[in-house]
């Protein structure tokens, strides 16, 4: 059953169903830096409704509509002034949506919150997604963008194809349909899933994109808000429904550093993070313009600073606290100066009342920022760079939690598992690494790949807390799967003296780890930075299935609920169907069982 085509699984057989090849390039427009941006996937979900032939009203229902009409007239006039008395009492941002009030606590209260009963977050400023409002005024959720991409004159786009009666195929759709997005080049391509049809749009940039993303949140049959990201660090919202786009950082006004990675904040409708490859996370709205702000020095004396200096933790030198920036301890913010809490002064009063972007500005490392995941809660990121670490960050507090070190080499991707509890790492070091960001250290490390990670992803379908399926690709033309458990650690090597629990520079346990200062605060005196445990220190899991794909190096793959996608560096993309799948042996996220901790998935090593 073993093919180019098909591979065995625990579960069954995949098999190739669908394969898009890239584009011709002509060979005079190859160049070096196209082979630097590698193909990215993005993929979306859209539920299309069904034809309503047959259902139309009937004679009492049109005479009844006049009063119906009326009554619902009456409550949306009740609804309107209860929602402004209640933004009039919470003073929600411009950047706020319905769904921002997520299950994370409520963070603006001046004690510390425990989350998942492990970490604890430094004391917050404000909320960075639903800070006070700039402008007094609420912004529309459904702004689309500005521009018409098939008539525009901008030179950045070069040129748009669509399918022939785009439209028409877009209006006959019913049911679910799923689309991915992808770069290759300089052309960004729009297909749908399982239909083996050419792309529904192609267009073709002046500059290279390197990463992009689609809003779960706001995809609908009539929209679809996809960012994309180039190497000049210029932003494109798109969205193909309706070929409309919006530039911004326009000629890299605010960062002209290559993007590296963009995501939208999965509880807003405007909202995203975009890395840069000065190592440096920008936060950006959709909806607004681009501002011109200094960006905070690191190391720069406090006078100097439009925010107030980070507060050290007790693991800081004296050096640090004197204003020598470590960035394995801590992440430099800058607040622009038309942010509620900014300290203007001079001319910068006059922007105080126009929001314009950023919203915010991160600065993380010295070296560039490679990839970053959102925490399934939306309260923390995941960030790695090229340096060689994995830093731990809470969005809303805008502060550094912890900072772990790669085994070797940079780290090149990351992803952070359904239920919250794992962040799983690919590197230079042909490694994948599993940490438990709640306990603070390395859970095991995955071998199996002979080159450079590319890419890793955890499959939800597989994934229940207890027993987590993810995979790699990589250089090495690896497609890898894993299933981690406590049987599927293997026993680590033990040196004299060493114990195999003790996988970190700080072996006390969590709980003690943290003490109680003045009034209800808690300080934490672990250290924020980890340096990597040794090999014997740590678990060893070995993959469920390794499977060498003739083709260019693999450079993306997605888990889709009926296929798996994979991409490779020359942008070729190819739709492995998944074995069908039985309600006994699917094992879904939450069915009633309690998730054991890390430390019981451990037990095994002890």
């Amino acid at each position: 059953m073993e093919s180019d085509s098909a591979f065995v699984a625990p579960e069954g057989v995949y098999s190739v169903t669908e394969e898009h090849k890239p584009p011709a390039v002509p060979a005079q427009s190859q160049t070096a830096a196209a082979s630097i941006y590698s193909p990215r996937l993005s993929t979306i979900i859209v539920h299309f409704n069904h034809s309503r032939h047959g259902n139309s009203p009937g004679l009492a229902q049109l005479l009844g509509a006049n009063l119906a009409k009326d009554s619902r007239r009456e409550k949306d006039k009740e609804r309107e002034k209860d929602s402004k008395a209640l933004l009039d009492e919470r003073s929600l941002s411009s950047s706020d949506t319905p769904d921002d009030n997520h299950t994370s606590p409520d963070i603006t209260s001046p004690q510390i919150t425990l989350v998942q009963d492990s970490i604890v977050s430094p004391e917050p400023r404000h909320k960075l997604f639903a800070h006070p409002s700039v402008s007094g005024k609420k912004k529309s959720n459904y702004s689309k963008p500005k521009h018409n991409m098939r008539t525009t004159s901008s030179t950045f786009i070069t040129r748009m194809q669509s399918a022939e009666g785009l439209s028409k195929i877009l209006a006959s759709k019913q049911g679910e349909a799923t689309f991915v997005f992808y770069n290759t080049g300089k052309v960004f391509l729009w297909y749908e899933v399982g239909t083996k049809a050419k792309p529904l749009t192609r267009i073709s940039f002046s500059a290279f994109p390197t990463c992009h993303d689609v809003n779960p949140l706001t995809a609908s049959p009539a929209r679809l808000d996809v960012v994309i990201g180039f190497n000049t660090g210029d932003l494109v919202w798109f969205d193909p429904m309706s070929s409309r786009y919006g530039r911004l950082n326009k000629q890299g006004s605010i960062s002209s550093s290559p993007c590296t990675a963009v995501r939208w904040v999965p509880s807003s409708s405007s909202l995203f993070l975009v890395s840069h490859a000065d190592g440096t996370i920008i936060v950006y709205d959709k909806e607004r313009d681009d501002g011109v702000f200094s960006v905070t020095v690191p190391g720069a004396p406090a006078s100097t600073s439009n925010l107030p200096r980070p507060h050290a933790p007790p693991s800081q030198t004296p050096s640090q606290v004197s204003g020598e920036w470590d960035p394995l301890t801590t992440m430099h913010v800058t607040v622009p100066p038309w942010h509620p809490e900014a300290t203007v002064g001079g001319g910068a009063k006059a922007d105080k009342g126009v929001a314009k972007n950023p919203v915010s500005h991160w600065r993380l490392s010295k070296r560039g920022v490679i990839d970053f995941a959102f925490s399934p809660n939306i309260k923390h990121v995941a960030a790695i760079s090229e340096d060689g670490c994995l830093r731990v960050i809470d969005a809303f507090a805008e502060q550094l939690i912890d900072c772990y070190a790669s085994y070797f080499g940079a780290l090149t991707c990351v992803a952070w598992s359904p239920d919250g509890r794992l962040i799983l790492t690919g590197g230079q070091d042909d490694l994948l690494t599993i940490f438990s960001p709640w306990e603070q250290r390395v859970v095991a490390r995955c071998q199996g790949h002979s080159s450079f990670v590319s890419a890793v992803a955890f499959d939800e379908l597989r994934c229940d807390g207890r027993t987590y399926r993810f995979g790699s690709v990589g250089e090495d033309n690896k497609l890898i799967m894993w299933d981690f458990s406590s049987g599927a650690l293997h026993r680590p090597k033990v040196q004299h003296g060493h114990h195999p629990r003790v996988s970190m520079s700080s072996s006390v346990s969590l709980t003690a780890a943290y003490r109680r200062g003045a009034g209800s605060t808690i300080q934490l005196v672990a250290p924020r930075y980890h340096p990597a445990p040794s090999r014997n220190e740590i678990s060893v899991v070995q993959p469920v299935l390794v499977k060498h794909i003739e083709a260019d190096l693999l450079t993306s793959l997605v888990f889709l609920p009926r296929a798996l996608l994979t991409a490779t560096k020359a942008g070729c993309v190819r739709m492995w169907v998944r074995p069908l799948v039985t309600p006994g042996s699917a094992r879904r996220r939450g069915h009633g069982r309690q998730a054991p901790s890390i430390s019981d998935l451990q037990d095994v090593v002890a």
